[in-house]
């Protein structure tokens, strides 16, 4: 089988900042609550805050290789008649979109995205089971590859 097309390792970069963004939230407010402990002297509240941000610096350790490793686990390949797109690293899903039942191809970035040159393309077609989302793309990259599955959809249903 011919070699997956991967995504841009900045993407991991992006997921990883997402993610310090939300863990950075919940790590303030439970240091809050363990300096509330502090104040106010009710030892269990400071002793479960700091265990409870500890605990959180451990999981968002762990998130971190995951998420790494996932990103290097998410592949495309176009085929004659397919796009084939591939995550995961436990539990692999392979997703194959037939050109012929594309209804549209979308080209999408969040604020991060955008900030390190990436989108999303999204594959919809007649039935979401084969709907399929690929992130992580040069904006460029996106761009053409949007273009040429279009291209190959429109191609595939002309000849129907």
């Amino acid at each position: 089988m011919t070699p997956l097309n991967p995504v841009s390792r900045k993407y991991a970069g992006v997921q990883l900042i997402g993610s310090a963004i939300g863990w950075a939230v919940f790590l303030l407010c439970l240091i809050a609550a363990a300096v509330c402990g502090i104040i106010f002297d009710l030892t269990w509240l400071m002793i479960l805050g700091f265990a409870l941000a500890g605990a959180c610096l451990v999981a968002a350790a762990i998130e971190a290789i995951i998420v790494v490793r996932q990103v290097r686990a998410l592949g495309y390949l176009e085929r004659e008649h397919d796009l084939l797109v591939q995550r995961g690293i436990m539990f692999r899903s392979t997703t194959v979109v037939p050109y012929g039942r594309l209804q549209y191809v979308e080209v999408s970035a969040g604020p991060l995205l955008r900030a390190a040159g990436l989108a999303t393309i999204t594959l919809h077609t007649a039935s979401a089971s084969t709907d399929a989302s690929l992130p992580g793309l040069p904006r460029a990259e996106a761009e053409a590859l949007r273009d040429s599955v279009a291209a190959r959809g429109g191609a595939r249903l002309a000849g129907l």
